[in-house]
């Protein structure tokens, strides 16, 4: 028997402008894994628990928690006629997993199916109109749940990020052969350490390396100041989790992931059946200026119909996080209500 829970949200600590009118409250709920996903629930504006809404789960950016993007689009879907969950992935934020901060291609991809789980069985809620939203990285993980997850009747990403070809190739294939033999070795050393102190090293999700092709180690993603010398993508990501939408759980703000992280999504990469969405339709959204638009642009490609690709005119990709006036609202808006 699957356990769910609900209680009032105390404590918030929501990174976004909080719309006083929408009622929130915590959500427990467990994948089929065993995991505790952690969520918040947005109900609609003068919500009636006697009628059945059409609903989304979200989640995202990767190593973001419920209270950064993931809220924001949950309360402002709220806003305008949804039922919504914004949660934690397995092993983040408030969510379960005795080992912290480690990403898994399959767990990530069974959270959405787990969160579609926990709202179709609310009596509020019609089962048969249920959606999902996946930002940044988790657009890649709600594809591959979509592809199997026929529950999930419409399915939007924003300014997607494929995590299994960033890792294993690198942003924009820059990875090179060498690297990657240097990085499977590391990976190995990594394994060797937990293995043996009984700890979990930590480092990057996407392993860089130095000026002497040597692997870079971290145990924070990003430090307290940026760097003088930072790259256009590294200073976009610090402006918003360290200064915009900082949050102590969140592992881009304040942690690292573990350093064995790319391991599942070297072996298990995703996107593998996303043709099989169709006929259920999809909407790929990102901006011009993403540095992640051409991997949004490929999984469009390989869509089948009923797709749309929406390119937001001047947007990078973090602005598409939190920047109300270009994330376009008003379409995820029209292309929920039109498909579910």
């Amino acid at each position: 028997m699957e356990e769910f829970s609900m209680s009032k949200l105390a404590n918030d600590t929501r990174v976004f402008k909080i719309d006083p009118e929408i009622e929130v409250q915590n959500v427990r709920f467990t994948n089929r894994y065993g995991f505790t996903l952690a969520g918040h629930l947005y109900l609609p504006l003068n919500f009636d628990d006697s009628q059945k809404y059409p609903a989304i789960v979200i989640s995202g950016p990767f190593g973001a928690v419920k209270e950064q993007s993931s809220g924001l689009y949950a309360q402002t879907l709220a806003e305008r006629g949804f039922v919504t969950v914004a949660f934690d992935q397995s092993m983040t934020g408030e969510s379960s997993g005795n080992i912290r901060n480690v990403a898994s291609s399959d767990i990530f991809v069974e959270d959405f199916s787990a969160a579609v789980d926990f709202v179709g069985v609310q009596k509020f809620v019609d089962r048969e109109r249920i959606g999902a939203i996946g930002i940044c990285g988790l657009g890649s993980h709600v594809l591959t749940a979509a592809s199997i997850d026929v529950r999930i009747k419409a399915v939007a990403t924003s300014v997607m990020y494929d995590m299994s070809d960033s890792m294993w190739k690198g942003l924009n294939n820059s990875k090179t052969a060498e690297q990657r033999k240097l990085e499977k070795q590391y990976l190995a050393d990594k394994r060797w350490h937990d293995a043996e102190t009984g700890q979990t090293a930590k480092g990057f999700h996407e392993l860089p390396f130095d000026e002497n092709n040597k692997p870079v180690e971290t145990d924070k993603l990003f430090d307290d100041e940026l760097p003088t010398d930072a790259d256009p993508v590294t200073t976009e990501f610090y402006n918003y989790y360290k200064v915009r939408a900082f949050h102590p759980r969140s592992i881009n703000s304040n942690s690292a992931w573990s350093a064995t992280t790319p391991w599942g999504y070297y072996n298990f990469p995703l996107q593998a059946h996303i043709e099989e969405i169709s006929p259920r339709p999809v909407l790929i959204v990102t901006g011009e200026k993403a540095h992640s638009r051409y991997m949004a642009e490929e999984s469009y490609n390989r869509l089948r119909d009923h797709k749309e690709l929406v390119i937001v005119p001047g947007a990078t990709h973090t602005d598409l996080y939190d920047k109300m006036d270009l994330i376009p609202f008003d379409k995820f808006e029209s292309f929920f209500k039109e498909n579910l």
